[in-house]
């Protein structure tokens, strides 16, 4: 059985004003980060992307046809994150055990069930999750991901400051990267992800994603914490091409197949 599950206050679970405040992301982002990023040069392997089905410019009917798919989501990280651990322990509680695939921003709900609901996550397939550790690569908020990969509390052994006034609950260490950007990581002796050390996971990335930058990371902030990490990188293992959204793109078949093995 296979649950496609929109976002609380997103698509069908519709959004009402009570909830806060919400954002579209406009079609020239879309355009320069997603669909037409070869066009744009913002990050190296972007000159790589080949796979979307068309221009991926705005007025190419493919990216017309995306675009009007696309819903507002809430502004704020937080109450979004919050919202979705809820509705993901309430599902779990009634289906059962299950095996997560997130994608992008959904990636930190799957962060966030495995560590309410640990029993019933037998794994983690996470395509190009919310990344990197600590940061926002769209928002630029200075206070993301508070808790390394997530922006709600995770469980830490030992246990970390939870409370709303804490901006900083993780103590942490900048790095410098072989591409030159910089990195966050917990400063050592690194807490432990004590709910979700036991729950083996898979990152996929992308070879001409953003992602292909700062995957590599979050694997490392996971590894850190004790998890067990797989780092599937798509052209390692001869797919080319791919940017961001991956399911919509011509070789999406192919990755599907590849994830399955």
């Amino acid at each position: 059985m296979i649950y496609l599950i929109d976002q609380t206050c997103r698509g069908r679970s519709s959004h009402h004003l009570s909830n806060g405040t919400t954002i579209t992301y406009p079609a020239e982002l879309a355009a320069k980060r997603w669909t037409a990023c070869r066009d744009h040069h913002l990050w190296p392997e972007a000159a790589l992307h080949t796979q979307w089905p068309g221009s991926g410019r705005i007025g190419d009917p493919v990216f017309d046809a995306y675009y009007a798919s696309t819903v507002p989501s809430l502004a704020d990280h937080t109450a979004e994150q919050a919202m979705m651990r809820t509705a993901g322990v309430c599902l779990l509680d009634r289906i059962g055990p299950a095996i997560l695939i997130t994608h992008s921003q959904g990636g930190t709900h799957g962060w966030l069930w495995a560590d309410a609901r640990p029993e019933l996550i037998k794994a983690i397939v996470a395509v190009e999750p919310a990344g990197p550790p600590f940061q926002s690569t769209v928002t630029k908020a200075s206070n993301a991901k508070r808790f390394g990969i997530t922006d709600v509390p995770l469980v830490f052994d030992p246990p970390v400051a939870t409370t709303p006034d804490d901006e900083k609950p993780l103590q942490t260490k900048s790095y410098q990267a072989a591409n030159g950007s910089t990195y966050t990581l917990q400063q050592e002796p690194a807490r432990i992800l004590a709910n979700i050390h036991n729950i083996p996971v898979l990152v996929e990335t992308g070879e001409a994603s953003s992602h292909a930058a700062y995957d590599e990371f979050t694997v490392q902030f996971l590894r850190q914490a004790g998890v067990s990490v797989e780092h599937l990188i798509l052209a390692e293992k001869g797919i080319h091409g791919n940017g961001h959204l991956q399911y919509l793109e011509l070789n999406n078949l192919e990755i599907i197949e590849l994830l399955e093995k």
